[in-house]
């Protein structure tokens, strides 16, 4: 399966949890906490996946793409933090609701952008088979990726980011640090 299909297949699943989500009552605390659970698991899961495979292919291969990769990161934490909040709160308390209406706003707009502007210039920019590769990595990552929420962990990992984010791209982190406690020369 190609990339932009799994994670389409990752939205359809954490959207169909959402709609059973909103066909409880308030009574339904039980059903609700099991959904909800299910939820965190699933985006837990596909967050994971899109920042460490996905992300960082497309700021590579794609550089048009880097304003929204950015914004997805963002998204990204936001989404984690109300997870980590959803992950230890009862369904009978009185903010669980408002907590996960606030979670389906915020995925549901993740998702148009993904949908309608970011996944139609990837699939433009890379072959089928790239698509294809990149697509069996996310499958494979899903395997070990983390099933809970980790607001605080980074959102990229190490040497994805970009070139332009760097004070001074062309020094290396050894040049720098030798500079830095090298005693100027005498007069």
């Amino acid at each position: 399966m190609d990339a932009i299909s799994l994670l389409k297949d990752d939205h359809r699943k954490v959207e169909q949890l959402f709609k059973r989500f909103e066909q409880t009552t308030d009574r339904a605390t039980t059903e609700r906490r099991r959904i909800v659970e299910e939820i965190i698991r699933e985006l837990s899961i596909h967050a994971e996946i899109e920042e460490t495979v996905f992300y960082p292919a497309v700021r590579q291969s794609v550089p048009p793409s880097e304003d929204m990769v950015l914004e997805s990161l963002e998204e990204h934490h936001v989404v984690k933090w109300l997870l980590s909040e959803l992950d230890g709160m009862s369904p009978d308390e009185e903010r669980f609701e408002a907590k996960v209406t606030v979670l389906k706003e915020n995925v549901r707009h993740h998702v148009e952008e993904e949908e309608s502007d970011l996944f139609p210039q990837v699939r433009r920019a890379l072959t089928r088979t790239a698509l294809e590769q990149m697509g069996e990595a996310m499958a494979r990552a899903k395997t070990i990726a983390p099933t809970r929420p980790h607001p605080r962990s980074p959102d990229t990992p190490p040497g994805t980011s970009s070139p332009a984010s760097s004070p001074r791209p062309w020094i290396g982190p050894g040049r720098r640090a030798r500079g830095s406690w090298r005693t100027p020369p005498a007069p």
